[in-house]
Formats: C-alpha cells, structure tokens, sequence
C-alpha cells in the first residue's frame, strides 16, 4: 500500500509521522545508553562486592577448608558472571546504541531533503494556481469591457440622432474589444490546460514519488529498530550460557564443600599431638608414708603442670606460664616471631612436624629451582665453548661458581631440617633406620645425576676442579639440648656414594667429594641390586633427550630409581637401557608394596 496514491492529500500529516518516528529512535537510543550505564554499574558493584569480600592476608590459612573454598569458588564466578553483564553493556553500545545514533542522522538528513523536494513541488503547483487566476480574471475583465462595447454600437447604431461617423466608432470599439477579449479568452484556456496538466502531474507523479521515499524512510526505521531489538536479545542470548556455566560451578562450588573433610582438616591443624593425661592415684593418707603435714602438695589437690607439657605445647594451650609484657604496654617489645625456635620446638609435636614437613617442601623447591638455573647455564657454556662468537663462556663462571654456593647452602639447610623432622618423629628403631638409609641411598643417587653446580669451580676455558660438597641425608648431630632428651639416639649410617669421573688430564679421582657428571656418568651406580620393582608401559613414550628412554605400550620395565616429586622414574629395559619416563606412562609396582592393580603384594626379587 502506497502512501502516494493513499495520502495524496495528507502531505503534512506524513510529515509530522515521520518527525514522531524519528523521535522515537532517539528515545529508544537513549534508553539503549542508560541500560548500558546499568549495566556497567551493575557488574562494578558485583566485582566491588567480591573483592571487599576476598580473604585478607591473616585469613588465608582459613580457606584452606572445604567450606571457604566453596565460598570463595562461588565469589570466583559470581566475578565472572560481573564480567559477562560488562560485555552486554560494551556490545549493546557498538552494535546497539551507535547504529542507532547513524541511522537517526541518517534520516534527519533524507528527511529534511524530500521535504524540500516536496516543498518545491508545492511551490510550483502554487504558482501556475496563481498564472491561472490571473489569466482567468484578464479574461473575464475584458468579456465585459467588449459586452459594454457591444451594447453601446447597438445604441448608437439604433439613435437617430447620431451621425453615421460616431456609429462608426463605437462599431470600431466594439470589434477591439472583442478582439481582445478572444485572445483573453484563448491565453486562459491555454494556461487551464497547463495548469491542469501540471496539477495532474504533481498528484499522480511528483508528490507520490516524495511519499513514496518518506514511505521507505519510514519502513527502513521500523526494519532497524527491529533489528535493534533483535541484536539485544541476540546479545543477551550470547551470554547466557557463560552466565548458566557460572551458575552451574556455583553449584559445583557448593557441591565441592565437605563436612567430614573439614572435621578431618580441623584435626590434622589443631591436635597437638601429647597423650591424654593418666588418671591422678589415689593416696592413703593414713599410709605412714602420706605426705600430709610434711608441707609438701597433695597428689589430691589440683594437679600443678610446669612450665610446658613434654617440654612443647600450642598456641592456646595453657602452659602456667604468665605471659610478660615489656616496654610501654609491649610496643617494643620482641617480635612474637622470636619466640619461634629453628627446629620449631616451641610448638606441639605434630604442628612441629607439619611446619618442618612445610620447610622441606620448600627446601627442595628452591633446590630443584637451582638446579635447573645450573643445567642452564651448563648448557649455555658449552654452546659458548663450541661456538665463541655467540659469548663468553667464562663470563658465566660467577654465576655458577654463586648458583653452586647456593646449592650447597640449600642442601645443608635440607639436611638440617630432615634431621630435625626425624628427632620429632621419634627416634628410629633398625628396622627404620634401614628403612631409612636405603632411602637416602636413592635420594644420592637422584642428586648424583643433578648435581649441585658447587661440583664444578670453572678455573679456566677447558678445566674444572672439583669442590667439597657436603654428603646428602647425613643426619647432623643432635643439639644439646636434644642430647639432653630421655629419648636414646640412634643414628643410621647413610653411606654416601663416591663417584670417580676422568679429569681432563686422565687421571681418576676416588674420594668423599662429588663432582659434577651428566646422567651417562652416573649410570653405573643402578645395578642389578638397586632395582626397587617392576612397571609396565601404560603409553607409548619417545625419548626427546640423552636422560631418557623410549619404551613401547605395554612394554615391561624394572623401576631403577622412584619419582622424587618430578613427575619421572627412572627405568631399565630388558635389553638393558635405562632411563627416564613419565610417571605418569607406566604403572609402577614396588617390592614388597600392596599392587593396586592385582590386590596383592609385589614380593622382593
């Protein structure tokens, strides 16, 4: 349906309608803003509320529950779901908002133009209305001055009393004004006949063709704003499955919270680790051998406990001791830290063993750490070596003559603290201290193969010496205070492996100090007598370095060396090659361990 043909004559109306159009566009662009600022505001105020409510520094021990992780999961995706409201506000104002501002300047401008088209239009039918008036008028004035002339000849010529030169003259005014009257008479019907052309023309062509483009105007403004609102809903689908996931790990993160876990946590962090205290006997006092009178305590009255219980207790536990505070109200007085002995002491037995436990760990981190810096600068060297122009070999010498008196500091350190841990464990009977050194003697060997950079002490280009290095899992002696204890000590001999590597001169050296070797050098320490079990490929591995070792599916393996936390085990071949695989590849069965596959016991070779 046309606009044209149906509103021909509702010019101005139309205009009016597409001026309300386009004024609901920009009300619909102003809603699309303020949404926009909602939304952002929104996803603000949501990520404000999750960072107000994240754990301080003092509460991160508390999260380590079920409970707290569950929380802090569902304050992770509630920071998602925040982000998710961001990018509705973003996409409704790229694809949204500014299409919106383009399409109404758009038709401000096409607007504006067919109005003054339009506007021209009527102007040109204004003025032939106005050329047909005017003719029509000329002509009516001179039908009448010729009618005068006409009726006055017919007097003159009827009157008696006129000459016949006067008869004429008034014949000759009548024939003018006739004359001219005909000629009034044709322009006028020319100019109707233009002028009836001209309005037909502009009724049926011109204006229709200005509705028909105000029509189109219109309808592709209706098109936008459904696509408009099409777009939003597009964009609001877009996220709701991020948003659905969200929801889904807040649920898992509810799921994930567990009660018996956390009872099990809240006891593995508070017990203490003492014995219940016996029961209080009972004493006669009319033994001769009561004490009463005798100035000293009864055994009846209420039990006075030292200083500390087993010489340690926890935080909170009641000692009898009265806390002291010096200094004006304690401000300089000792940091709370101080009172805090190496060996952790000063706490509960199974609290000292978690916090030494916790050193180690942290121990053999940095040591791991250090020992993949050496292996690097290793390698560097020996390309600098092999090729000069790419740098200098011995500009690495300090560092790694620095990275190996890390090393051994750290490996003292470890020492230490494994000397601690096995004092608060209790001392150890033979059957453990065995236990014990033959794990010290794989841990040897593992260090054999990684050795500390402190092996090496590069002295020139080509020639290394080789440097003390402390024997690992040597228990140091105990202090004296521990020597003092009523626990006996029993020390395991832990042999430390000599291992001789070739100096450049050829000559051999045999003695307690390591040096540095690479994985084939120390290939001879796993003999028949250190295989610890049987493994059986579980994948495919391809070896991509000199340490390791490519097996087949399925393939039987003996276990040479265990995984000390590094994700590889060490592994012989039936012909004899060894090497490295991913823990993970094979599925390992130690001697004399529980077979997890076969729910028996692996016995001994």
């Amino acid at each position: 349906m046309s606009w044209g043909t149906e509103l021909w004559d509702q010019y101005d109306l139309i205009g009016n309608h597409t001026q309300k159009g386009i004024e609901f566009c920009e009300k619909y662009t102003h809603f699309v803003k303020e949404r926009c600022a909602i939304e952002l505001d929104y996803a603000a105020k949501l990520k404000k509320l999750v960072k107000n409510y994240q754990p301080k520094k003092k509460e991160e021990e508390d999260y380590q529950f079920t409970w707290a992780k569950g929380f802090r999961g569902m304050m992770n995706e509630l920071h998602d779901i925040a982000g998710q409201h961001e990018i509705i506000a973003e996409n409704l104002t790229s694809a949204v908002f500014k299409e919106c501002q383009n399409l109404i300047l758009e038709m401000k401008q096409e607007k504006k133009r067919c109005l003054q088209e339009g506007f021209k239009i009527q102007q040109h039918l204004s003025k032939t209305l106005d050329t047909l008036e005017k003719s029509k008028r000329q002509y009516e004035k001179t039908f009448r001055e010729s009618e005068r002339a006409s009726e006055t000849h017919k007097r003159a010529d009827a009157d008696i009393n006129l000459s016949r030169a006067e008869v004429e003259k008034t014949k000759a005014v009548a024939q003018l004004r006739t004359q001219e009257c005909d000629k009034n008479k044709n322009d006028y019907a020319a100019t109707l006949q233009e002028t009836n052309r001209a309005q037909n023309e502009h009724y049926t062509s011109l204006m229709p063709a200005v509705f028909q483009q105000l029509q189109e105007m219109d309808e592709r403004r209706i098109l936008q704003l459904q696509n408009f609102i099409r777009e939003s809903a597009k964009i609001e689908n877009g996220v709701i499955p991020i948003i659905k996931t969200c929801i889904e790990g807040m649920e898992n993160a509810a799921n994930s919270i567990n009660v018996s876990e956390d009872s099990k946590m809240v006891v593995d962090r508070y017990k203490s680790g003492f014995e219940i205290p016996q029961d209080i006997p009972f004493d006669d006092l009319s033994s001769p051998n009561s004490s009463v009178g005798s100035g000293s305590d009864s055994s009846l009255n209420t039990p006075k406990y030292s200083g500390t219980v087993n010489s340690r207790t926890s935080s909170g536990t009641i000692t009898g001791r009265s806390k002291k505070r010096t200094g004006l109200f304690g401000i300089f007085s000792a940091s709370k830290t101080e009172d805090t002995k190496e060996d952790y002491s000063n706490l509960a037995p199974n609290q000292q063993k978690k916090q030494l436990q916790k050193k180690i760990t942290k121990l053999k981190h940095d040591i791991a750490k250090e020992t993949a810096e050496r292996d690097g600068m290793s390698k560097m060297r020996d390309v600098y070596l092999k090729n000069p122009a790419l740098g200098d070999a011995s500009s690495l010498d300090k560092k790694m003559e620095e990275n190996g008196q890390t090393l051994d500091e750290l490996n003292q350190e470890l020492q230490k603290y494994e000397s601690f841990l096995a004092n608060a464990e209790g001392r150890l009977t033979p059957n453990m201290a065995r236990k014990r050194s033959s794990m010290s003697h794989e841990e040897n060997s593992v260090n054999s193969m990684t050795m500390s950079a402190s092996d090496l002490t590069v002295t020139d280009g080509n020639r290394m010496s080789s440097s003390p290095l402390p024997a690992n899992n040597v228990q140091t002696p105990p202090s004296t205070e521990e020597q003092n204890s009523d626990t006996p000590v029993i020390e395991s001999e832990i042999p430390t492996p000599d291992i001789s590597v070739t100096s450049p001169e050829g000559t051999r050296s045999n003695s307690s100090y390591q040096e540095q070797a690479s994985f084939d050098d120390v290939d001879e320490e796993y003999d028949d007598s250190g295989i610890l079990g049987t493994a059986r490929a579980k994948f495919p591995f391809e070896a991509t370095a000199s340490e390791s070792v490519t097996v087949e599916q399925d393939e039987e393996l003996y276990i040479v060396d265990r995984d000390h936390d590094d994700g590889w085990t060490r592994v012989r071949k039936l012909n004899g090659d060894e090497g490295f695989i991913p823990t993970t590849y094979a599925h390992c069965h130690f001697y004399g361990e529980h077979c997890v596959d076969c729910g028996e016991n692996v016995p001994a070779m």
